[in-house]
């Protein structure tokens, strides 16, 4: 058996990154034994998701970069997916290459994912051109996310803003609300649904109901994330339940 020790960065409010991901990955544990998962996290200030307060955030990354070093992870996933994205189109480059510069300082070179740009990978990993978004933010934000998406090469064909503005409030929407919510999205001409374009926001109880009721694939931030730090570990990335993305055949 295999422990792999996976390293996370998150907001301090952020209550659903060590939630899902760890839920995912149990999943896992029961079809794939042979795989065993252990998580340590760092966390880096923020309670309202404002252009203001992610900065802030985004500036404590060396710190809680340098916390998670000390613990030798085998992976890094950073969590905040719009702080990234409010950097301007591609920063989730220059994000995971800081972190990545980071722990190599501490001899501890080892693969980083941020959920900005693990789900733009798995929208790839899809082969979805054109997708429909959800996600917890204000409209400006909202928008900032679906630039950001466009700007990698995919068409945001709708998107439904719930404008929660509080990190802490966003963690306490119903996730089987999002059962109803994609109903509201035009998806005329959408390849794939991003259910949660927010790693806080819970959507992992929605994400194979609303694919099956759909007839399209359903990913969010955080089926994304795990997606990609099974594929940084060389991992089968199959997690039951949890979407067509992590179906074991992307």
């Amino acid at each position: 058996m295999a422990d792999h020790r996976i390293g996370m960065i998150v907001p301090s409010s952020n209550l659903t990154m060590e939630t899902e991901l760890p839920r995912m990955l149990r999943a896992r544990e029961e079809v794939e034994p042979g795989d065993r998962f252990v998580f340590h996290s760092s966390r880096m200030r923020m309670q309202k998701v404002t252009p203001e307060q992610l900065k802030g955030m985004n500036a404590q990354t060396e710190r809680a970069t340098l916390e998670l070093a000390d613990a030798r992870p085998d992976v890094v996933a950073t969590a905040c997916l719009v702080a990234i994205m409010a950097q301007g189109p591609g920063h989730h480059c220059t994000a995971e290459d800081e972190i990545r510069s980071v722990l190599r300082s501490q001899d501890a070179s080892v693969p980083v994912v941020s959920s900005a740009g693990a789900l733009l990978s798995g929208i790839e990993a899809l082969g979805a051109e054109r997708v429909a978004v959800i996600t917890p933010y204000m409209k400006p934000l909202t928008e900032t996310v679906v630039h950001y998406i466009e700007d990698a090469g995919t068409e945001v064909v709708d998107s439904l803003s719930l404008e929660v503005p509080d990190n802490l409030a966003v963690a306490r929407l119903n996730p089987d609300d999002l059962r109803d919510h994609w109903k509201r999205l035009d998806l005329t001409d959408a390849d794939a649904i991003v259910i949660s374009a927010c790693v806080q926001m819970p959507s992992l109880s929605a994400v194979q109901y609303v694919e099956d009721a759909s007839g399209l694939p359903v990913l969010s931030a955080a089926t994304a994330t795990a997606h990609r730090i099974l594929g940084e570990l060389g991992l089968r990335t199959a997690v039951p339940g949890a979407g067509s993305l992590l179906d074991g055949s992307h």
